[in-house]
């Protein structure tokens, strides 16, 4: 089974080079099978991993970053691959 975790935060106005930065440092042990990083408006990165697990599997992720870099606690949804094309 493949199962996506999603990680999104919004940086505080202006700093949201410095959240991209700090997330595509993290890094994940073990390491997932694929690991994307995004970008949008409003300064918010998300980040999407995928693992060969289940949906209840204990799986590393991103941290919490510091206060100084966002506005409101991160955004974390799991997600159970179904299909694909």
């Amino acid at each position: 089974m493949t199962v996506a975790l999603m990680w999104e935060a919004r940086a505080v106005a202006g700093r949201g080079e410095e959240l991209l930065s700090w997330a595509l440092a993290q890094e994940l042990t073990p390491s997932p099978l694929r690991r994307e990083t995004f970008r949008a408006p409003q300064d918010r990165v998300l980040v999407i991993t995928w693992w060969d697990a289940d949906d209840t599997a204990d799986l590393p992720e991103l941290p919490e970053p510091g206060a100084e870099f966002v506005t409101r606690a991160v955004h974390r949804w799991r997600f159970e691959s179904v299909a694909t094309a």
